[in-house]
């Protein structure tokens, strides 16, 4: 059995959180305390996440994407395959040591995709990057923590309240849609989501496409 090897650490601005970036042969984790937040084995459900959101907004004119949590990069991958040529992906991610991750340890993952022109990067929090911009933004996809109970950082969880949600349709276009990954089914959240003006669909879909882990994706449309 080949050893994980701890590469680096990198602490989540504002509490102090420590992730840790592992790595045993081809094989990357990034974990906090004993708790795996993503393995590079293990894209399926976040890549679906892009692809199902995507889908919804890629034949508008000029469709604007923002990704909440960088990670791996599978969600961004994603979206650049599913996506034209004349479209934006904004990545907003609050962990600065997990951008240097990208462009460092875990380059051979993201290949060329952060340099794509479509790509910005911004080390900012997710949700003040959807307070900022309001009605601006094709869908948003939320790849944040574990999903709406806020494992690493008990501040996520403002995304996702009524306040959060409220925040993220405002940031929407018409028709625009809320895409949000989790890895574990959630009620009261889908009762939030229809409560702030969603129409609402569940993805149950595994950690590896055909097998592993159940993980849910919420498809939540703005309506008006």
């Amino acid at each position: 059995m080949i050893p994980w090897v701890h590469l680096d650490t990198a602490i989540v601005p504002g509490d102090g959180t420590p992730l840790k970036l592992m790595q045993r042969g081809h094989e990357f984790s990034i974990m906090t305390g004993a708790t795996e937040l993503m393995n590079s084995r293990l894209s399926g459900s976040e890549e679906v996440l892009a692809e199902r959101s995507c889908a919804l907004v890629a034949d508008r004119p000029r469709p604007r994407i923002l990704i909440g949590g960088l990670g791996m990069g599978f969600t961004l991958r994603a979206a650049l395959k599913a996506l034209k040529t004349e479209s934006e992906i904004v990545v907003a991610e609050l962990v600065p040591g997990v951008v240097a991750w990208a462009r460092g340890p875990l380059q051979p993952i993201y290949g060329e995709s952060l340099g794509d022109r479509r790509v910005t990067i911004i080390e900012r929090d997710v949700g003040a990057v959807i307070a900022a911009e309001p009605g601006c933004y094709d869908a948003i996809l939320l790849d944040v923590d574990n999903g709406p109970d806020g494992l690493t950082r008990d501040a996520n969880e403002g995304l996702y309240s009524f306040a959060g949600l409220e925040r993220a349709r405002r940031a929407l276009t018409k028709n625009g849609v809320l895409a949000v990954w989790s890895s574990a089914p959630d009620a009261g959240f889908t009762r939030r989501l229809k409560s702030s003006g969603f129409a609402v669909e569940e993805v149950k879909v595994r950690a590896r496409r055909s097998r592993g882990a159940r993980h849910l994706i919420w498809l939540a449309t703005r309506t008006d």
